[in-house]
């Protein structure tokens, strides 16, 4: 078994109702190019983490061509919301109306040989430029608490291997401590992926050891829209 990683696929359907490609040449045809990787590099027997920003579309019966297509491809699949992801509904339906090999995270885990996937969206924190209390703070605490669920449920199960899937960065973008690193080394997660940062922000993500965890962006630009092997 090995466990990949890649996030921001940020598909709108096909054709593409939205194509990337408006956000620079590089986006042109992006699913086509992680396609081909997907398919070269995943097996049945593999598991596929995507951290959030799936679909671009604003319900889930809009979704659901992304999804499929996803689910099409092989391997386990792992989703946690990201910030774009308004299609997002409870764990049960999207669950029943996807079926197949997709797994949705909310305050829960799932078995992925000796370790727990856990995660949940995180959100910008404290200390970042953009951090604005008022509007931040209550959703970044509830953040923390839905992370400290899912690492609690899986402590609970019996898992003492964790991975964590953020969609947002761990740290601010001054890489200082947080809640979520706080977290990380409380309950001795090994690998934190996250994704949310594009263009010039790829070069100043969190790369080496946070919270005792091995961190690394995975939004598919700045993995050139290849998947990233983590296990």
């Amino acid at each position: 078994m090995h466990i990949f990683a890649i996030s921001d696929l940020h598909l709108s359907g096909d054709p593409p109702f939205k194509p990337m490609s408006v956000f620079g040449e590089h986006w042109h045809d992006h699913w086509t190019k992680i396609k081909a990787d997907w398919l070269e590099k995943v097996t049945p027997d593999d598991i596929v983490l995507l951290p959030g920003d799936i679909s671009w579309a604003m319900k889930l019966e809009e979704a659901l061509p992304d999804l499929r297509a996803i689910d099409a491809l092989p391997g386990r699949k792992v989703i946690v919301r990201g910030n774009h992801d308004y299609w997002w509904q409870t764990v049960s339906k999207m669950t029943r109306v996807v079926g197949g090999q997709i797994t949705f995270l909310h305050n829960t885990f799932t078995p992925a040989g000796p370790f727990a996937i856990c995660g949940s969206r995180g959100w910008t924190c404290p200390g970042d430029r953009s951090f604005i209390e008022a509007e931040d703070m209550p959703i970044y605490l509830r953040e923390l608490n839905r992370v400290r669920a899912t690492l609690t449920a899986a402590v609970q199960a019996g898992y003492r291997r964790h991975i964590l899937m953020l969609h947002y960065p761990p740290v601010n973008d001054r890489h200082e401590p947080s809640g979520f690193t706080d977290l990380m080394e409380e309950f001795g997660v090994e690998i934190c992926v996250f994704g949310h940062l594009h263009d010039e922000a790829i070069h100043t993500a969190p790369t080496g050891i946070f919270g005792g965890a091995a961190c690394y962006l995975v939004s598919c630009d700045a993995l050139d829209f290849k998947l990233k092997c983590i296990v």
